[in-house]
């Protein structure tokens, strides 16, 4: 096998980490991260003259050849959510999520089946992404089993009972940036939900942000997820981040019923209680509105996230821009 030249890593990428010490540290040993996978894993890097590599916020993802087999090689940078991110995909073993070949945790590495990065749900009609994402999510929600992988997993209950600590926390430091009752609607949903997920029995392996983007399609035909972010809970959890996304997909005459369409849709499709779809996603979305609220230059994103909550309170807030006109996330 030939030394593997240096693979290009996107610009956006390197803007990103370049931001922090310990991201200008993972960027100037990225190189020889991939070299040393390409290397142990005989790969072959699959890029044309000039072409960027793949990547999302938290990582690169190069194409690759294995004996004349396509494949990916993604590099992440580490955080916990890459951490588990392969035990997830061990159980999936491809029914439903991108198939895991080989892994290496001291690197964060991963060699998976190579999708077509080109084809996701974003692009497709919603009544499609409706049918394909509810299928999925009936593959993806295993019941937990004595396999060790499991042991990995955070619970969303636990998430729920940490979030009625913090939530009103951060409010009050914050300085109070929505009102009250939209804090505490969260807040009673942390509290009834997360009693329920202790005692309820209905725990399956939950992907958190399975969301248009993360599913794309398969050569040979359907999708499959990627970037799982895994946990433990009520399946209900993973519908908010589709309610976030799309928004300008939602009918312009009325937005608001609209999304709360969507949410009883994607919930009918996979099987899922669509009240219970409706307060996780209020709660996870006032847990955005404060994150973002707590960072410059994310104005849009807070004004987003404060839409979709609120509305799923059945109390849209005013003076926020109309829902068409809310940046989508990452814009």
């Amino acid at each position: 096998m030939k030394p593997p030249a240096d693979v290009p890593i996107p610009p956006d990428l390197s803007r990103r980490y370049s931001r922090t010490s310990g991201g200008r540290a993972w960027l100037g040993s990225l190189q020889g991260l991939i070299c040393g996978r390409l290397e142990r894993w005989d790969l072959e890097v699959d890029l044309e003259p000039g072409q960027l590599p793949w990547n999302g916020h938290g990582g690169v993802v190069v194409p690759v050849t294995r004996k004349g087999v396509p494949a990916a090689l993604k590099v992440a940078y580490p955080h916990d959510e890459a951490r588990v991110e392969r035990f997830a995909l061990r159980l999936w073993d491809g029914q439903g999520a991108v198939r895991l070949l080989e892994s290496d945790a001291g690197t964060c590495s991963m060699l998976l089946e190579r999708l077509d990065a080109g084809c996701c749900l974003q692009q497709v009609p919603m009544e499609t992404a409706v049918e394909v994402w509810g299928g999925l999510t009936r593959q993806l929600s295993l019941i937990p089993d004595q396999r060790p992988e499991w042991q990995e997993f955070h619970h969303v209950a636990a998430r729920a009972e940490q979030w009625s600590d913090d939530l009103p926390a951060d409010w009050e430091q914050l300085g109070r940036p929505f009102p009250r009752w939209l804090l505490e609607a969260a807040l009673e949903v942390c509290q009834t939900r997360g009693a329920v997920g202790r005692r309820g029995g209905t725990d399956v392996l939950v992907n958190t942000d399975f969301h248009y983007l993360n599913i794309l399609a398969r050569p040979e035909g359907g999708f499959a997820a990627i970037d799982p972010q895994p946990m433990i809970g009520e399946a209900e959890f993973s519908v908010a981040p589709l309610l976030w996304n799309r928004i300008r997909d939602l009918p312009r005459s009325n937005p608001g019923r609209g999304l709360l369409d969507r949410c009883r849709e994607f919930s009918a499709a996979a099987g899922l209680d669509a009240e219970v779809a409706r307060q996780w996603s209020l709660a996870r979305e006032v847990e955005n509105a404060l994150w973002y609220a707590s960072r410059p230059l994310h104005d849009g994103d807070l004004a987003r996230s404060l839409w979709v909550a609120s509305t799923l309170a059945g109390r849209t807030l005013g003076g926020l821009p109309a829902a068409h006109d809310l940046p989508a996330p990452g814009k």
